[in-house]
C-alpha cells in the first residue's frame, strides 16, 4: 500500500487530490481525499485556493470521496495549508 499522510497531494487518474484522512486511523485499502481543481466555483471558507507546485487550485470540498489507496501516486504535500483544508472540511460537515 502507498504510504500516504494527511495533506499529501496525490494524482488519481490525472486529477490532483489532497488526503484529508487522519494519520491516527489504521491503514485501509481506501483513503479519503478531496480533488484540487483549476476551475471550480469558490465559496468562501468551503473552497479555498490551494497553492501547489506553482499552480493555484481550488479545493473542491463537496467532491470529497474515498478512493483506493493503491490508485494514488503521491507527488507532494500541502501541509503548510492544512489549516485552510481542515477549516473547509469543518464548514462542509458542520456549516461553520
Amino acid at each position: 500500500m502507498e504510504q500516504l499522510s494527511r495533506f499529501d497531494v496525490a494524482r488519481y487518474k490525472g486529477v490532483l487530490m489532497v488526503v484529508v484522512e487522519s494519520d491516527l486511523l489504521p491503514p485501509d485499502p481506501a483513503i479519503v481525499v478531496i480533488p484540487l481543481l483549476p476551475d471550480y466555483p469558490v465559496v468562501k471558507l468551503l473552497n479555498p485556493h490551494i497553492q501547489f507546485d506553482e499552480m493555484r487550485l481550488v479545493l473542491a470540498t463537496r467532491l470529497i470521496a474515498a478512493v483506493r489507496r493503491d490508485s494514488l501516486q503521491r507527488i507532494g504535500d500541502a501541509a503548510d495549508q492544512g489549516d485552510q483544508i481542515t477549516r473547509a472540511v469543518d464548514v462542509l460537515m458542520a456549516g461553520v
